[in-house]
């Protein structure tokens, strides 16, 4: 899960890691009023979608009085922001955030993600702040320093200072900085984020740190521990057919193929995709029904598939170990009638009452292709959107 920049400042602000201030605004005279309470002589004017590089993209304005803020918050609200991650369909501004202005004299960066190899946590920092890291990292990797920190051990004094010299902060500020990534480390501990950062860190003419930007995303699985984060969850950045599915216990994630695929299991659906795309086709989704699937919840997995018009066939590869396979044929035969399918339909398989659920399929009296193999699936499937 992702928010905004304005949501990512409020909890940093709570850990202690020093932020401008600034107040989300969702009209021109909301952001008029925001500069107002800020109080000038500069403001920044920033759209808040759930991507980077919206500076590039025109996102992140300067007004330098209270109708440049109203005149750069009309340009801004409403416009299809497009940046690297959004693609080029860009993504709408619905909402901006007013911030005060900064002394800015040179910029870092700082994130916290998981490092799996390790099973540890991962400070990457650089004295390259306010631009994009994957950049750095290719133009400039020698400076880029990453420090992995043991989970059971934390971030001691020694370990934050040595990050701070090693990416060249003034001496006078190594401090504040040991302070600072000591609190950001717990934020992210106890917001369970797979990653925070802060891009760009500013050190300003005083030697002061302050986060002008911060950015969070959140493991899914641990957030019934935080309703407070839950509370930040953009509906209007998601995927319509991903909020759809959520609904239902489905884990769906769109993409920009033309065969639809129901899997029970993640790796399974993985596996999936990639021998389909093995055999010449290509994936319009990641769908994982798990292992308590039901009729209703085949149905609406369907349901949304066949929403995405690109769809022209569908795979259903199932393995029955928990799930029974006479369950998934039941719900594949419901789910086919009350959509009325209209795209060819590949199922294969294996695994606990196997026999009964293709015998199922068989008798339903539905158009339904049967396939023993993944590679005879992938195979069957693909020639019949060809």
């Amino acid at each position: 899960m992702k928010i905004h920049e304005y949501q990512g400042k409020e909890i940093l602000r709570q850990f202690g890691v020093p932020v401008p201030r600034g107040y989300p605004a969702f009209t021109g005279q909301e952001a008029v009023e925001a500069a107002q309470k800020l109080g000038g002589p500069v403001w920044v004017v920033k759209a808040q979608i759930h991507a980077g590089g919206r500076g590039k993209g025109g996102g992140v304005k300067l007004g330098k009085s209270l109708d440049e803020v109203k005149a750069l918050s009309g340009q801004i609200l409403g416009m299809q922001l497009k940046t690297h991650q959004t693609g080029p369909e860009g993504q709408k501004v619905r909402r901006l955030y007013i911030e005060e202005g900064a002394d800015i004299k040179k910029e870092y960066y700082v994130s916290l993600v998981t490092d799996r190899a390790t099973q540890k946590v991962a400070l990457i920092a650089s004295s390259e702040g306010g631009m994009d890291i994957e950049e750095v990292a290719h133009s400039t990797p020698e400076k880029i320093i990453t420090e992995v920190i043991d989970p059971l051990a934390g971030l001691g004094d020694a370990q934050a200072k040595k990050i701070a010299a090693a990416i060249g902060l003034p001496e006078g500020s190594h401090a504040q900085a040991v302070t600072l990534l000591q609190n950001l480390y717990r934020c992210y501990m106890e917001t369970d984020a797979s990653l925070v950062e802060i891009n760009p860190l500013n050190c300003d003419s005083k030697g002061n740190l302050i986060a002008l930007d911060a950015k969070f995303n959140f493991d899914a699985n641990a957030l019934f521990r935080h309703p407070e984060i839950v509370a930040y969850r953009d509906l209007d950045e998601e995927d319509p057919a991903e909020i759809e599915a959520s609904k239902f216990d489905l884990a769906y994630i769109q993409l920009d193929g033309n065969i639809g695929c129901l899997v029970n299991g993640a790796g399974l659906a993985m596996a999936t995709m990639d021998t389909i795309k093995l055999f010449g086709g290509e994936p319009a989704n990641f769908l994982d029904v798990g292992g308590g699937a039901t009729a209703e919840k085949v149905t609406e997995a369907f349901k949304i598939m066949l929403k995405n018009p690109e769809v022209k066939a569908i795979l259903v590869n199932i393995f029955g170990g928990i799930m029974r396979c006479d369950t998934i044929a039941d719900g594949v035969v419901t789910a086919s009638r009350a959509v009325g399918l209209k795209v060819p339909l590949v199922v294969r398989m294996k695994g606990t009452n196997e026999d009964l659920g293709k015998k199922i399929l068989a008798d339903s009296g539905l158009p339904i292709i049967a396939a023993d193999t993944m590679a005879e699936a992938a195979t069957k499937v693909v020639a019949a959107v060809a």
